[in-house]
């Protein structure tokens, strides 16, 4: 099997006192001390589920912050 590299997108967030990583193309999630911690585990994650999922349509995301009213 011939490797390549694939570009996804990572959402990080600060949660209690780690930080959690989410690939937004594939429902993949990982978890760090740090923000690079977090990130090198995400990518681990990826490669280990691509090694049974097909990699999904890639297109470009958009990110942009929303506002929202609660009661």
């Amino acid at each position: 099997m011939t490797e390549h590299a694939v570009r996804l997108t990572a959402a990080v967030t600060h949660e209690d006192e780690l930080y959690v990583a989410r690939c937004l193309e594939a429902e993949v999630t990982s978890q760090g001390a740090t923000i690079e911690e977090a990130l090198d585990n995400l990518r681990e994650a990826l490669e280990l589920y691509f090694e049974d999922e097909p990699i999904p349509a890639i297109h470009d995301v958009i990110t942009a912050p929303v506002q929202v009213r609660v009661a």
